[in-house]
């Protein structure tokens, strides 16, 4: 009898949000696990409570109760995280918001912040897991990662800025394969005045792309300091999280908050979450996947391993007699900027490594620019 006087309720709860904001059919059910938060579980509950009444179908997995919320008991994080799992592998629920998971390997966390110089959201790509143990094939895939994620919450045609940090412009170079081999993306520019798609930490603030991209740790960094930066850092105030785990071939809709995550924001995610099963995120994986592989992702993932290996032996180089180098050609990997520099010296260029302001630059005389942009093109260091 109980069971069904809950279908029932369930059932004019669903008209009444339809009537309410125009969207009829079943709401999403995600859970979220209450126990752990450094603010306490009453943080935990109050959130589940104001995404309830934003039309989530909340259940919450803990031992505190709020009108709208479903609440599971349980005595323990470790017992609420085994009945999450369990509840996720059933069927039960559509997704969950949890403060930690074990995601494998080729799994990475997408999230989604109110950047504050225009109060505009941002997917940062990616904030937890680990996309690849290979620093620039993982960024190549944290993108793609980027573009469902945004896809799916609505952002038809997402534009894509990668942060400049190691391995940026070499995933650059990478991506501009794949959308040479069909893979279709819009590239952002940088608000500064050089441009670019590789972005400044002023694009950050400004919310310059849809979706920026970097390495998982330095977007865990970014993520927790735009969510608390108002707030000194103790609490997260602001955005959605640290996002769902995304990976070829990976079904499982689990989204990432932090035990410093404050009610607000643990909202957010939850409707982030719900938003995501509206979207059909992993039919969207799924075709995005496969227009990357059509346009040759695994070939050039391998390409760029293959160039990356260390060669036999290191050839001696000796550098030709010195002159003024007052041009210079940005776009190389810092940890490449002395090999880059050799290829020059063996072609019988003089020319010099330096740090520009936009990062790395190897520097030759005028003459020598065209020749030497041409010679570092070719030897696969600049695109």
């Amino acid at each position: 009898m109980a069971n069904i006087e809950k279908i029932i309720a369930n059932t004019f709860m669903e008209m009444a949000h339809g009537l309410e904001t125009g969207s009829f059919g079943r709401r999403p059910k995600i859970a979220l696990t209450g126990m752990g938060s450094e603010h306490g579980e009453v943080n935990s509950i109050a959130a589940a409570k104001m995404a309830a009444d934003r039309g989530v179908d909340v259940y919450y997995i803990g031992t505190l109760e709020a009108p709208g919320v479903t609440t599971i008991h349980v005595e323990n994080e470790d017992e609420g995280h085994k009945k999450m799992d369990a509840m996720l592998a059933s069927g039960e629920i559509d997704g969950c918001v949890t403060m930690h998971y074990p995601f494998p390997i080729g799994v990475s966390t997408v999230g989604r912040v109110i950047t504050p110089a225009k109060g505009k959201q941002m997917f940062v790509a990616n904030t937890t897991g680990t996309s690849s143990t290979d620093r620039i094939e993982g960024m190549i895939l944290n993108t793609i990662a980027g573009i469902i994620t945004a896809k799916s919450c609505g952002i038809a045609e997402p534009t894509v800025g990668i942060l400049n940090v190691d391995g940026a412009r070499q995933a650059e170079m990478a991506l501009n394969k794949l959308r040479e081999g069909g893979f279709d993306f819009k590239w952002a520019t940088s608000a500064r005045a050089d441009g670019g798609a590789v972005l400044r930490g002023n694009d950050v603030l400004m919310g310059t792309p849809d979706v920026m991209v970097m390495d998982s740790l330095t977007g865990n960094v970014m993520i927790k300091m735009l969510s608390s930066f108002t707030t000194g850092g103790s609490f997260e105030s602001t955005g959605y999280g640290y996002g769902p785990g995304i990976g070829k071939g990976y079904e499982n809709l689990v989204l990432i908050v932090s035990r410093a995550s404050g009610a607000p924001l643990i909202a957010n995610a939850l409707e982030y979450a719900a938003q995501l099963v509206k979207g059909k995120v992993f039919e969207v994986a799924k075709a995005e996947y496969a227009a990357a592989e059509k346009a040759g992702l695994s070939k050039i993932l391998a390409e760029r391993k293959a160039a990356a290996a260390p060669a036999a032996a290191a050839e001696e180089v000796k550098a030709p007699p010195k002159e003024p180098c007052t041009e210079s050609i940005p776009g190389v990997e810092v940890m490449d900027l002395e090999d880059a520099v050799k290829v020059l010296w063996k072609a019988g260029i003089y020319a010099e490594s330096g740090m520009g302001c936009t990062g790395p630059i190897v520097m030759m005389a005028p003459a020598n620019l065209e020749k030497s942009r041409e010679l570092l093109k070719a030897a696969g260091y600049i695109g």
